[in-house]
């Protein structure tokens, strides 16, 4: 089990200010002294931790146990009280000339720890929406159970519509995931790698951004019910926060995206080239890349969360082009990308959204 130290008290996010420092000894092995405010995992067989060489911030492999059977020079110092995410431990560290063996070169620490990075990154995204689709499960069972003003929650006109958004947005981020996942499986493709490399910090932002609200419209579906811990669903709640916090809050997840797009040319030629293989099929999406060319001539930081919330549905309104049906893609595309709001949903729509969520409606395709 490896885990990931780069957190600094002083620094947060901005680990380029980094204090902890690693000195090489003549063996060959690097002692660091030092600490890390936010140490996860702390019972790890070994971390990877950014420490200041002579040439720069770099990546260490700081084992628990040294090869003699001694424990590491990494003392913890105490346990997070956190709001949620409670069984899974995180610490304050101190190292006293810990071993560390570079990895990498001197200098090139952010780049290879981001190399695992990356992959917690999706982690969060993927993390995010399995607790938005548990929480969607909760509310759609209570809905279907629950009967009030003489009929069952679910066929309310009103509930049965916001049920149906819910479950749309979740079609949307499913598509999207597996389409990203395979460009993890297949990153030594120059084009997969660069679909990863954009679109991950895309997804963390929108998808974990979406879940808080998401998870507490669930609790509204189950009234009072869904506000005690019996329901689960105040667990699901607390546990939503973290997503968006570690690996890189929002604003640093849309920063890496403009950064993707301004540095990597073959990242704006592959947005370019999704919208492109779906552009006349949906006049939402074709306005969204529009709207996205334009922000991008001049991209301004404050601007930077729209440009990611952007990139995000434009790769993921382009997945429910390519692969669900026509009615679901255009609801998806209609309720995400229109700025004008009033979204809703057709009859037959709701009932294949519902049907689908129950596992009774047309299989999903394969990504």
């Amino acid at each position: 089990l490896i885990g990931m130290g780069m957190t600094e008290k002083q620094g947060g996010s901005d680990v380029l200010s980094n204090t902890t420092r690693a000195e090489k000894t003549a063996e060959g092995f690097y002692r660091l002294v030092g600490h890390k405010w936010f140490f996860s995992v702390p019972q790890s067989d070994a971390h990877l931790v950014l420490a200041q060489a002579p040439a720069g911030l770099s990546c260490f492999f700081v084992p628990r146990l040294l090869p003699d059977g001694q424990r590491n020079g990494v003392r913890l110092e105490r346990l997070k009280e956190k709001l949620g995410n409670r069984s899974n431990a995180s610490s304050e560290v101190e190292f006293y000339d810990a071993c560390g063996w570079l990895v990498g070169e001197e200098g090139d620490g952010v780049r290879q720890i981001l190399r695992m990075g990356g992959l917690t990154r999706f982690d969060c995204a993927l993390g995010s929406h399995a607790l938005m689709r548990r929480a969607f499960s909760v509310a759609l069972y209570h809905a279907l159970q629950r009967q009030a003003f003489g009929k069952n929650l679910v066929d309310q006109p009103m509930m049965r519509q916001l049920l149906g958004q819910m479950a749309l947005r979740l079609e949307g981020q499913t598509a999207f995931l597996f389409r990203l996942a395979r460009a993890w499986d297949r990153r030594e493709d120059a084009r997969e790698s660069a679909w990863a490399r954009l679109f991950t910090p895309a997804a963390k932002f929108a998808i974990c951004k979406a879940g808080i609200p998401f998870v507490a419209e669930a609790m509204e579906v189950l009234g009072g019910i869904g506000y005690c811990e019996e329901s689960e669903l105040p667990r699901l709640y607390r546990e939503m926060p973290v997503n968006s916090i570690w690996e890189g809050s929002g604003n640093i997840m849309c920063l890496d995206v403009m950064r993707v797009l301004s540095k990597q040319p073959a990242a704006m030629e592959l947005l370019a080239a999704e919208c492109a293989e779906v552009k006349g099929q949906n006049r939402h999406l074709d306005r969204a890349w529009r709207q996205l060319q334009q922000l991008l001539r001049r991209p301004a930081e404050e601007q930077g969360r729209e440009i990611a919330r952007l990139v995000y549905r434009l790769g993921a309104g382009a997945q429910m082009l390519r692969h669900a049906s026509p009615p679901l893609a255009e609801a998806w595309c209609r309720m995400m990308l229109d700025t004008r709001g009033g979204m809703r949903l057709d009859a037959p729509t709701l009932d294949d959204l519902l049907l689908r969520a129950m596992g009774r409606g047309r299989q999903a395709p394969q990504a």
